[in-house]
């Protein structure tokens, strides 16, 4: 069963996948948006990655604040949630807690000694393999 992860933002989608036994995420790609009114061509792509893939589940990443509000991001986020639902019904969507992700992400790609231009065009997909992540370990350890 390999499940879908996304991190939805303005611009860009990231998106990642986990390996078919559901332990591990990996990065796929980023998908660019030219506003953040346009849906067509982000929402074929992802049909084409759930058909490649085999999706079963979709996690989204839910951009709650800090201090567990929630604010303009969710909302956008949870209409996001929706038009997924509708356009694939079979499959669950999830929202799952990213506060900490693009952090963790950012860390990460630093550490691994990146440029800053670098690690801007991969940070949102990196975001997405940290929601994914997140969400298969605590599947592990409940």
């Amino acid at each position: 069963m390999r499940i879908l992860g996304l991190d939805f933002g303005d611009k860009t989608i990231g998106v990642a996948v986990s390996d078919p036994l559901g332990w591990t995420a990996q990065g796929v790609e980023i998908i660019r948006r030219e506003t953040p009114q346009e849906m067509k061509k982000p929402m074929r792509r992802l049909a084409e990655i759930v058909e490649e893939y085999e999706i079963e589940q979709i996690v989204l990443g839910y951009p709650k604040n800090l201090d567990n509000t929630e604010g303009e991001r969710c909302q956008k986020t949870q209409a996001f949630a929706e038009r997924l639902k509708k356009r694939f019904p079979k499959i669950p969507v999830t929202l799952w807690d990213e506060r900490f992700s693009t952090i963790a992400a950012e860390r990460a790609l630093r550490m691994a000694e990146l440029s800053h231009d670098k690690r801007k065009s991969v940070i949102d997909k990196m975001a997405a393999v940290h929601i994914l992540q997140g969400y298969l370990d605590s599947r592990s350890r409940g």
